[in-house]
């Protein structure tokens, strides 16, 4: 018990030293809060972490977070080595991006959200993909038809999402014919609204 406690001890330090935006408070409760969801979660991570599921609906309920394909992104995102396990190392530093990151970390995660091939860029198709579940609800089987994306690819063109965001500012700064961080890096700079784009992949402020 005694190693136990010092090695809670040691934890607790390191991740408050490399998830720099929380308290030494904060980490003990997000650790007990881990501890928590890997007693939910399904045996075999054997104690080390906890699957997509438990993330999906902690973020769910603690945040109201519903889409789908951001809610995967969100934990591919946290789950760096891509064992299908997070870590509590894992928690306490992605949650410090998610909740108090500064806009230069927020820009890396929510371009990381929309670069869902992870090739770099963020491209015609994937901005498609993202604004499809943003801007519309539909059976998850079923193909928009060709009407519906046309209205996508106006919207990415044209218009402003209802989530008060604006797609066409994003511009291709470097006339690649697709999205580079420093294309994105820059309109978000010059209008910070542009975090979220293509989708809302943040918690609400409150």
């Amino acid at each position: 018990a005694a190693m136990s406690r010092k090695g809670r001890k040691l934890l607790v330090d390191s991740l408050t030293r490399s998830a720099k935006h929380f308290t030494k408070s904060e980490v003990e409760c997000l650790i007990k809060l881990f501890d928590t969801l890997v007693a939910k979660a399904s045996s075999q991570f054997a104690g080390a972490g906890f699957d997509r599921t438990v993330f999906r609906d902690t973020l769910y309920n603690a945040f109201g977070m519903t889409d789908d394909v951001v809610l995967d992104r969100v934990f591919s995102t946290f789950d760096r080595d891509n064992t299908g396990c997070i870590t509590v190392e894992e928690w306490v530093e992605g949650l410090a991006v998610l909740l108090r990151g500064t806009l230069e970390e927020k820009m890396k995660y929510c371009f990381a959200i929309y670069d869902l091939n992870g090739d770099g860029y963020i491209s015609k198709e994937e901005m498609f993909q993202m604004l499809k579940h943003s801007l519309l609800i539909q059976p998850a089987d079923e193909e928009p038809d060709e009407g519906v994306k046309d209205l996508v690819e106006i919207a990415l063109k044209k218009m402003a999402s209802t989530y008060l965001f604006v797609p066409f500012l994003l511009q291709d700064y470097d006339h690649d014919g697709k999205l580079s961080f420093t294309d994105f890096e820059k309109a978000v700079r010059d209008e910070n609204l542009l975090l979220e784009a293509f989708g809302p992949c943040l918690p609400d402020i409150k």
